[in-house]
């Protein structure tokens, strides 16, 4: 049986780190993970995938093998060498024996493009059921941003120290900006990955911009201004 992404017996829901340059795949995979309640995180290049793997600690990483800046299995060695656990997933249109026996060679699973949603999120289930024990809760370290940090043990947060008292909607909006970092968030993913708005409508694009006012009220007076806005776009957090 699998709960919220993950096994029976794991109360916590899988991150999946998805590295794919081009935007209509990499939407594709987000949106059919998310449906099946994977936390998802995106990536277009080797260096943000990098960044983004070593704030958060993925439980699983998809990864295109071609990318702008890098080989995708490189960026596999280098991220198996930083977390070991970590489950690696390619994700490729290059199908030819020698390219599948040397990505299997440290990697836990090759799919070919094109692909089936479904059997991704299957084949991705099958590897996480290896490398995450049933019986075992996996240890979440802190997610932080400057002096920021969020508890995935306690979903606590703390600025410069102190601690911040938040509901859990304000907690999964905060965390999902840290986990992009200074990047641009549109207010359509946010409703999508915080509310489960598929198809956001005039009026309930106004629970962004109120949850977000919230957040501001609580951490404003730990700090700088923390959330930073892109009129007609979406939200972000101030570059460090």
């Amino acid at each position: 049986m699998t709960v919220n992404g993950t096994d029976q017996g794991q109360d916590t829901p899988a991150t999946v780190l998805v590295v794919e340059d081009e935007p209509s795949i990499a939407d594709v995979l987000a949106i059919a993970l998310r449906y099946h309640r994977f936390d998802v995180m995106t990536a277009g290049t080797v260096r943000q995938a990098l960044t983004l793997a070593e704030r958060t600690r993925p439980d699983a990483a998809l990864l295109d093998i071609m990318l702008p800046d890098g080989d995708g299995r490189a960026l596999g060695q280098e991220l198996r060498v930083r977390q070991p656990e970590l489950a690696l997933v390619f994700l490729t249109a290059r199908d030819a024996p020698a390219e599948v026996v040397g990505a299997l060679g440290f990697g836990d699973d090759y799919i070919t493009k094109p692909f089936n949603i479904d059997e991704v999120v299957a084949r991705l289930r099958a590897v996480l059921r290896r490398t995450r024990p049933a019986d075992v809760l996996p240890q979440r370290p802190p997610l932080t941003y400057g002096e920021l940090e969020l508890d995935e043990a306690t979903y606590t947060a703390h600025r410069a120290g102190r601690s911040v008292q938040l509901t859990p909607t304000e907690y999964a909006l905060l965390r999902f900006l840290v986990r992009n970092g200074g990047r641009i968030v549109p207010k359509e993913q946010l409703l999508r990955h915080v509310w489960q708005f598929e198809h956001a409508a005039t009026a309930e694009s106004t629970v962004v911009e109120t949850y977000v006012s919230y957040l501001r009220r609580k951490l404003d007076t730990l700090g700088p201004p923390l959330i930073t806005t892109r009129r007609g776009v979406g939200y972000g957090l101030a570059a460090l």
